[in-house]
């Protein structure tokens, strides 16, 4: 079997196909959480608590001559990203748990009268 022959096989497996669609979706879904995020729970968050921006909250660790050289530390950009995680991760344990029910639902025998 050829080099390309093999690639041609691996390539159109059915889990391979599946992997590329997850990872597709997955990415769009990263896209809807970031704007859920940051349009729609980081903002109250701000307000409550007297309109701080969560993205530019930072200590500066050393001052530079221009912005550039300035050396940040940004914990405020790593805030907003555990709360983008833990919105990730708690969907897709909703949706597993759908997942998991359903098949429950379908593994469970029909009744007959």
């Amino acid at each position: 079997m050829g080099m390309l022959s093999e690639f041609r096989e691996f390539a159109i497996k059915g889990n391979v196909v599946d992997l590329a669609v997850g990872i597709v979706i997955g990415a769009a879904f990263g896209k809807i959480v970031n704007s859920l995020v940051n349009d729609v729970i980081m903002p109250p968050i701000g307000l409550l608590v007297n309109g701080v921006d969560f993205k530019a909250l930072g200590i500066v660790l050393k001052q530079g001559p221009d912005e550039a050289s300035t050396v940040v530390l940004r914990y405020g950009n790593f805030i907003q990203t555990v709360v983008e995680f833990l919105i990730i991760a708690w969907c897709i344990f909703l949706m597993v748990k759908v997942i998991n029910r359903l098949r429950r639902m379908g593994e469970r025998p029909l009744h007959t009268a």
